[in-house]
């Protein structure tokens, strides 16, 4: 009876064994499946993120093209050119007459700060924005002249020395996310003389507080201003803060006095520091290096010069205005104006500093065109290890990249990339971090991440969420290319079928959009496949569709609208030199003529009249196009809601389970 006994145990635990086998298994594959599914929609956000930079670019050398050719004299267009080349503000008088007409009134109950600053403001500010509080304008402004002042006696490269009893705390992109500001100094400490801090740029555009955050880095710089270092990255540009946010917050927060602070940022911006050095053995840049980085030119460029660096100076213009000036605008070409640029920069110079600031790593050896950006380079291991030898260096450490884990280490550990920003493309998509490090140590890494209900849900809800933000996107990006990508199908669709084998697809798709994506793995979420794995490529565009205020508008014409519309709601707030929201007839005509000229999209004289009589002129002749713009907008039909697991991870679940609780 005994061994019987023990036999039904041994039977009874062989197959408790087998089923936990059965569960883990089929639990590491859900996880892994869960993973990737993070990853491709990462993926798609980052490769959209990098292209409307490229786009960012492409408005750059617009604004280079219009210094060049364009006078401030007889042409409608010197508006334009008056507006992006206006005078600095000067150091005394303008402080003065900034201030002096600017009161703060009794009636005022946000924080009231006391010049000269204490930790006491520090905290005064951390309490008052954490009650969603703003800053009065007078005291931002004062904020700011009194940083220019400070930041002007400040060398190009902050040199910082550590002990084994005092560490340093460096930060990566913050992005206007006030919540992980916050979440830092309350896991590792206020900033002061014993707990210093490296910010190392990007801290605003995209987020929403982005004016509290740098009003925050400001009065702990000027408190502790040995002890808290700011580095330059390639959002603290006036011309970045267009399209990506921040001038906006500033426009919508500072209503009066909004332009007055956009003008004295834009030079403080230029006072920044481009890099920290520790211990003379660890560069803190923003973005990289390249196999040309000379630090040696760096520490001694007139950093205040570079205004913004998407707009080289004029002597780079010079290079290729000839092919400019032949082009078919029927537009004067003038010799350039003496407006107040980086004229004073070399073209070496220039792009020393572009490289610093917009430049990625990858595996690859060598030193190559950031081709996802559009600006900067891709630098390979070899390239880190002779720029580091050659200043007898150990480390670099830059940020400029989301990372899952809020920090990647890479180039045999000689490249730390760190990114404090969490949650930066959706809730729950990536943790932030900071690094802790002192002399002869290795550095010490912090993850977190701001919570809220969504982040609290399980993995696979999450998951999903990101992935349905990311592939709306994405087809929202398929779409502004619609007509592009059709052409591009049908060359391929010999016998006119309506369908292509998903590699032609594919293929296409990358070709037209330029993404970087890996399309087939993504197909299945964004085209009917049949069991031959060819594709109904019209079916990429059907359940989503671009709203238009008129109906007999062309499709080409309605895409253009929707695809440039970041790049002309700019152009058109430059239009505007008096801030009316308004542009006349005839601005509108200027606008368009200057934007088909150099952006070479194909829009005659014939659909730019067409386009005019559409637009809702008021009783003066004059359009709000900003207005006119937001009547472009994308609909995307009702999805039906999905189960708690996709059919492909229901497959992968054993048939004992098939009921059980998909939250595991």
């Amino acid at each position: 009876m005994g061994c019987r006994s023990s036999s039904v145990k041994g039977n009874k635990s062989e197959k408790v064994l087998k089923a936990v086998l059965v569960i883990q298994n089929w639990y590491r594959r859900y996880r892994a499946r869960l993973r990737a599914r993070q990853h491709y929609a990462l993926a798609i956000f980052q490769s959209i993120e990098y292209a409307d930079e490229q786009g960012q670019m492409q408005l750059s050398n617009f604004f280079s093209f219009m210094l060049e050719n364009y006078t401030k004299t007889n042409n409608e267009e010197s508006a334009i050119v008056s507006r992006l080349f206006e005078k600095p503000v000067q150091e005394n008088k303008d402080r003065q007459e900034y201030l002096g007409m600017i009161e703060v009134p009794d009636s005022y109950d946000g924080p009231r700060l006391q010049f000269p600053l204490t930790f006491t403001d520090i905290d005064l500010l951390l309490r008052a924005f954490k009650k969603h509080q703003t800053l009065h304008a007078h005291y931002v402004l004062e904020v700011l002249f009194e940083a220019r002042k400070v930041l002007k006696q400040m060398p190009n490269f902050t040199h910082i020395k550590t002990f084994p009893s005092k560490e340093i705390t460096i930060c990566g992109d913050l992005h206007g996310k006030l919540d992980d500001l916050l979440l830092i100094f309350y896991k590792n400490g206020l900033p002061s003389e014993n707990n210093p801090y490296v910010f190392n740029g990007d801290f605003v555009d995209r987020g929403n507080n982005s004016m509290e955050i740098l009003m925050i880095l400001l009065v702990s710089f000027l408190v502790y201003p040995t002890d808290l270092h700011l580095n330059r990255g390639n959002h603290e540009d006036f011309m970045m803060n267009l399209r990506y946010g921040f001038t906006k917050e500033i426009l919508h927060k500072y209503k009066l006095h909004g332009r007055k602070i956009l003008q004295v940022l834009e030079e403080v911006y230029t006072w920044l520091p481009i890099g920290t050095i520790i211990d003379d053995e660890i560069l803190v840049i923003h973005g990289g290096i390249s196999e040309s980085t000379d630090l040696n030119t760096l520490h001694h460029i007139q950093r205040n010069k570079m205004r913004s660096v998407l707009m080289p100076p004029m002597s780079i213009n010079r290079e290729h205005s000839a092919d400019l000036k032949r082009s078919k605008s029927g537009l004067s070409t003038c010799a350039p104006g003496k407006a107040e640029s980086s004229t004073d920069l070399t073209k070496h110079e220039w792009e020393q500093i572009i490289d610093l600031l917009w430049s990625d790593p990858r595996g690859r050896k060598g030193c190559y065109p950031n081709t996802s950006r559009g600006g900067g380079c891709y630098f390979g291991p070899d390239v880190t290890s002779k720029i580091l030898n050659k200043n007898q260096l150990k480390m670099l450490i830059r940020s400029h990249e989301c990372k899952p884990d809020g920090y990647e280490i890479c180039h045999d550990g000689k490249v730390i990339t760190l990114f404090s920003a969490s949650n930066y493309y959706e809730e729950g998509s990536n943790r932030g971090a900071y690094i802790r490090l002192s002399y002869g140590t290795t550095p010490q890494f912090f993850q977190y991440q701001v919570t809220s209900s969504s982040c609290l849900s399980p993995l696979h809800q999450r998951v999903s969420a990101m992935e349905s933000s990311a592939f709306k996107i994405l087809k929202e990006r398929m779409l502004s290319r619609k007509t592009d990508l059709i052409s591009a199908f049908q060359l391929r669709d010999y016998g006119r079928t309506g369908r292509i084998s998903l590699a032609q697809w594919a293929f296409s798709m990358e070709n037209i959009l330029g993404l970087n994506l890996p399309w087939r793995s993504l197909s299945s979420h964004l085209v009917q496949i049949d069991e031959d794995r060819n594709v109904d490529y019209m079916s990429s565009f059907q359940d989503v569709h671009i709203e238009k205020p008129v109906k007999e508008m062309k499709s080409s014409l309605t895409e253009i609208l929707y695809r440039y519309r970041s790049d002309l709601k700019i152009i058109f707030n430059i239009i505007d030199t008096d801030h009316s929201g308004l542009i006349s007839l005839d601005e509108f005509r200027t606008m368009w003529k200057l934007f088909n000229t150099h952006y070479n999209v194909q829009i005659d004289d014939s659909q730019i009249d067409e386009l005019a009589k559409i637009v809702d002129f008021n009783k003066d002749g004059n359009i709000d196009f900003n207005e006119f713009l937001k009547a472009f907008y994308v609909v995307h039909k009702h999805e039906k809601p999905k189960s708690h697991l996709a059919e492909d991870e229901q497959k992968l679940l054993p048939a004992s389970l098939k009921t059980a609780d998909p939250n595991l």
